[in-house]
């Protein structure tokens, strides 16, 4: 424990000394193998869901990702360098680069390997499956699955007005979907363990229907023969809110039950 909190602390650190050394100024990286992160998992789950960091910011960082927007407003799938927000009425559209989110994960999406899974699944085996061909559960990894899936069940959430209720209570509010031999596309990452409290832990999934039309947060689904690319990251960097909200918030022991 002593030993995973001085990891975090560090990387806290440095972030915080950029900050102070490049004062409202975000420079771009182009590395494919890195990630970018706006805020943490944990700060989303108590009720933080205003942030500082805009998409027209998030681009020079990343052209694939996932997160959500500002007052929990829907989710958010970063596919092909265009942004888009699935609000609770299960519509999808692009969102607007003046718009700012609370929490989002993106990186510069290059493949580099595929691994292909025979047969058909349900969600649970799939990250099972998954994970036994992985080389190591010690590096983040985004993950793109592109084709045509024979069910799957997703989410939205409304939007949130202040003061802000924590995350659990919020999706007690959520909208669920569910379709059938649909065509889309799965943007997600795989985290670490380690990492819990500042990223969902284990595989976080947000969809995109082929059309752009519609998606969202992945609850369950079934896969069948699914193509998965695996783009293997090895560079974290971060932007914590800058708000009094962020400041004075109790972000507990960095464990949030969110799924």
């Amino acid at each position: 424990m002593k030993l995973k909190r001085f990891f975090w602390i560090a990387i806290l650190s440095i972030t915080t000394l950029i900050g102070v050394m490049m004062p409202g100024k975000i420079q771009a990286h182009t590395s494919s193998n890195t990630l970018f992160q706006t805020s943490t998992i944990s700060a989303l789950s108590v009720g933080i869901y205003e942030g500082n960091t805009n998409f027209q910011q998030l681009k020079k960082y990343g052209d694939f990702g996932l997160g959500t927007v500002n007052y929990l407003d829907g989710e958010m799938i970063g596919l092909d360098g265009k942004f888009y927000q699935v609000k609770a009425d299960g519509v999808a559209s692009i969102i607007p680069d003046a718009i700012a989110s609370p929490f989002a994960t993106v990186t510069f999406f290059k493949p580099e390997k595929l691994i292909r899974l025979a047969g058909q699944m349900n969600y649970q085996q799939f990250q099972e499956s998954l994970d036994r061909r992985l080389t190591t559960k010690n590096h983040p990894y985004a993950i793109r699955i592109q084709g045509n899936f024979p069910y799957l069940k997703f989410r939205s959430v409304p939007k949130q007005s202040s003061p802000y209720r924590p995350l659990a209570d919020a999706l007690k509010e959520q909208s669920v979907f569910e379709l059938r031999n649909v065509n889309g596309t799965l943007v997600g990452f795989r985290t670490p363990k380690y990492m819990e409290g500042v990223n969902v832990k284990g595989y976080h999934f947000h969809f995109l229907t082929a059309n752009r039309k519609t998606g969202g947060h992945i609850l369950d689904g079934q896969f069948q023969n699914a193509k998965v690319e695996i783009d293997t990251i090895s560079n974290i960097e971060m932007n914590l809110p800058k708000t009094a909200e962020f400041d004075q918030a109790d972000l507990g022991d960095g464990r949030p039950d969110v799924k």
